[in-house]
């Protein structure tokens, strides 16, 4: 069978038209999360305290406050398993009934800290210039100060409330979180699929929310 400029002609237009940009490489693959044993353990010990945060205070054998042994710091026992405090309350107990406070602080203070480093981070990194300068020298001088020495001083001069303790550690925390974000930023800007989105014409925003951030988030 012969084949016909007319066959010829309908087998070229089957072909895919390539582009200039096929040659250019694409994204690595999204990662997926894979805990080790340690990390597992990791998880279990967090999913178990957030569920005190819910249910401490119902199983708590007593109220934080009461004071139910005749001695201080007595040995654990079947009724104290944890023993007892120098006023003679219950330490299981308080544990119990505190860990809603204390992780409710510390996620609420993470999770702000999070969000101004990885944002204040990513911007240096992406926009560059005196964007980077200006945010790198404010982080630079709050990690040269005690970070301690700074906590007691903001909470000296503004008081000890909740929420300035969340303020205060979430700003702490920020600088070093920014040091980590900006450096994954810088490193994935320079990164070919980045640079085959800039050729596409792709928005400094899509850059950011498609390359940028996917590929930064299993280190943060």
């Amino acid at each position: 069978m012969v084949d016909t400029p007319e066959d010829a002609g309908q087998a070229q237009s089957q072909e895919p038209t390539k582009t200039i940009y096929d040659e250019l490489p694409d994204a690595p693959p999204k990662q997926r999360l894979k805990l080790t044993w340690v990390g597992k353990l990791g998880v279990a010990i967090v999913a178990f305290w957030l569920l005190m945060v819910f249910i401490g205070p119902y199983v708590a054998p007593f109220h934080e406050a009461d004071i139910i042994a005749d001695d201080s710091y007595l040995p654990p026992d079947a009724t104290h398993w944890l023993g007892t405090d120098y006023l003679e309350r219950d330490i299981l107990s308080r544990i119990l009934w505190g860990a809603r406070t204390t992780i409710g602080i510390s996620f609420l203070a993470t999770l702000i800290a999070y969000l101004i480093g990885v944002t204040a981070g990513i911007a240096a990194a992406v926009v560059g210039g005196w964007t980077d300068t200006g945010l790198s020298r404010v982080n630079d001088a709050i990690l040269s100060l005690p970070t301690i020495m700074l906590g007691l001083l903001i909470v000296v001069a503004l008081g000890t409330s909740i929420p300035i303790l969340i303020g205060t550690a979430a700003v702490i925390y920020a600088a070093s979180v920014f040091r980590i974000a900006r450096a994954l930023g810088q490193d994935i800007m320079v990164m070919d699929y980045v640079e085959s989105a800039k050729a596409r014409g792709e928005s400094l925003w899509w850059i950011i929310s498609r390359e940028v951030l996917p590929n930064a988030a299993m280190p943060l």
